[in-house]
């Protein structure tokens, strides 16, 4: 299966221009399968990852090979800290009588969450800006590394696990990256295939960081610019006085509408889009294969 040159455009492909495309029938007789999911975090990427490892697919999670190999030691290094104003517990992790172990698992991304943070007052346990930036940059970095990883672990899934087929579940801010090594990997290796939240479902995704406001990654130049209309719309002249779930809260709407034009043009120029209904739908590994060859045949004209 040949793969023709591509260039990257992050926002505006060429139409002409595609990395690795199959047929149906292509895919139907791949017999080493290696998927790239890509969408917003909640459309349906680690459900589908967990439906497929019980089918005994290798499933590489990007978050979990950040916390567990490009962030374990910033994010050991800021729970020490809040372990350090307690005294009781601060005199144990001085003398060595305690240790503190990062518990993280392909179902428990939680210590990359709480390293990552929110930003905002700090009694509120907002972080300020410079140190939001700085954990930013790490998790880019590391997000960037963690996918430039996927072809040796699609190698090792083979060779040493004796697994047939590989899905790659790719965080939702992959689209953010900017690199555009990157996405050329990915689709030299895997099938990339991008899952589109419906209206419905897109509604559905908003009210649910309302209700639950969880820590997200920022393009620096778009955070730069949504800060700057928070902080007036609210008549604030400081980010410590911003309440961080409130901020996040207002940011989440403006940021999956800013990842929009960016997952689809990388579904463009790299690979092939199901939706969250047709998703929803799959139940076995049958159904997932059936929905990509649909896909593929849907996209091929």
């Amino acid at each position: 299966m040949a793969q023709t040159s591509v260039k990257w455009e992050a926002i505006h492909p060429s139409p002409d221009e595609h990395a690795l495309k199959l047929l149906a029938s292509e895919y139907r007789h791949w017999r080493n399968k290696s998927i790239t999911l890509l969408g917003m975090s909640g459309v349906g990427k680690t459900r589908l990852s967990h439906l497929l490892r019980r089918a005994h697919w290798f499933h590489y999670s990007g978050d979990y090979r950040i916390g567990s190999r490009y962030l374990d030691e910033p994010i050991l290094d800021n729970i020490k800290r809040q372990v350090m104003h307690i005294e009781f517990l601060r005199d144990l992790l001085r003398s060595d009588s305690i240790s503190i172990v990062n518990n993280l698992s392909v179902d428990n991304l939680q210590p990359v969450s709480s390293f990552l943070g929110k930003l905002g007052n700090p009694e509120k346990g907002g972080l300020s800006l410079k140190e939001f930036k700085r954990r930013q940059r790490l998790h880019h970095d590391a997000e960037v590394n963690a996918m430039r990883d996927v072809p040796d672990f699609i190698r090792k899934a083979h060779e040493i696990y004796g697994f047939d087929h590989v899905v790659n579940d790719a965080g939702g801010s992959v689209c953010e990256l900017d690199d555009p090594g990157v996405m050329e990997l990915l689709a030299e290796h895997s099938l990339i295939i991008y899952i589109k939240a419906t209206d419905r479902d897109e509604r559905e995704l908003i009210q649910r960081a309302e209700e639950s406001p969880k820590p997200l990654y920022y393009r620096e130049d778009f955070l730069d610019r949504e800060l700057d209309v928070y902080l007036a719309e609210n008549n604030l002249r400081y980010v410590a006085q911003i309440d961080p779930d409130q901020f996040v809260r207002w940011m989440f709407p403006r940021l999956f509408r800013d990842r929009l034009p960016r997952y689809e043009a990388l579904a463009e120029q790299y690979g092939y889009t199901i939706t969250t209904d047709e998703l929803a739908q799959v139940q076995s590994e049958d159904q997932f294969n059936e929905l990509i060859e649909q896909a593929l045949e849907r996209q091929a004209y």
